[in-house]
């Protein structure tokens, strides 16, 4: 989970795991919800974060 006393959020993500990554734009993973597939999924700098949890796939 991103520093919610960070000054400013994390961007640019990038997943490389084996697992899908569930990105929030707030702390404690609220906030608007973005999903990163497993060893490709990536965001833009646009994209500011505060939160993330990995999801292991089905």
């Amino acid at each position: 989970m991103a520093d919610p006393s960070a000054s400013s959020p994390a961007h640019s993500p990038r997943n490389r795991t084996d697992e899908l990554a569930l990105v929030f734009t707030e702390p404690n993973c609220t906030g608007r919800e973005f999903r990163l597939r497993p060893r490709t999924g990536f965001g833009t700098e646009r994209l500011e974060l505060r939160s993330v949890v990995f999801v292991r796939p089905e």
